[in-house]
């Protein structure tokens, strides 16, 4: 079934946010997103946020836009999930408890261990804006690094990139795998 919160592939107002499972959670770094976030929704015209879920800089973000909706009620949080193609009622009104709408996109299904970097795609390809937590030196059990991924692909894809804590907008060239 095809989702009805993205009409006529429009991203010019979307806005995704990325990043690593922990983070250095400093009042500098909440005041930098609340303005960045702040600034995009009223000199960008974006009214809606996508999140994904694992890391506390996605819900750091879902806090802060959160707290916006008072001042902007016409803003949407929409939880795009990376597990589960098919909800309950309970689980969906659960989740519909805290989000304007969710959905799992359908190229995922079937993406096996890939199905988080797969979904931050979706997520990239349905924004204009996109707003990362990575750091250079972030390496999680050896593993390469998720949000690296995704940051890469965004920049390939030209979106408009902000990147914290290190820049205030990413590199052309991204940040190294």
């Amino acid at each position: 079934m095809k989702s009805l919160i993205f009409q006529n592939n429009d991203m010019k107002n979307v806005c995704c946010f990325i990043g690593h499972r922990e983070i250095d959670e400093t009042e500098d770094l909440k005041t930098e997103l609340y303005e960045t976030i702040e600034m995009l929704i009223i000199d960008e015209c974006v009214d809606t946020f996508l999140f994904g879920s694992k890391s506390r800089f996605n819900s750091l973000c879902y806090e802060i836009v959160t707290q916006m909706q008072e001042r902007f009620p016409h803003i949407r949080r929409i939880y795009v999930r990376g597990e589960f193609p098919v909800i309950g009622d309970d689980y969906k009104a659960y989740l519909l408890e805290k989000y304007e709408d969710t959905y799992y996109p359908e190229g995922i299904v079937g993406a096996g261990p890939a199905v988080y970097v797969e979904r931050n795609y979706e997520m990239i390809e349905r924004s204009r804006f996109c707003i990362f937590y990575c750091q250079e030196s972030y390496n999680p059990n050896g593993r390469k690094s998720g949000t690296k991924i995704a940051l890469n692909f965004a920049t390939k894809r030209h979106k408009q990139i902000y990147t914290f804590p290190l820049l205030r907008s990413a590199p052309q060239d991204a940040i190294k795998d």
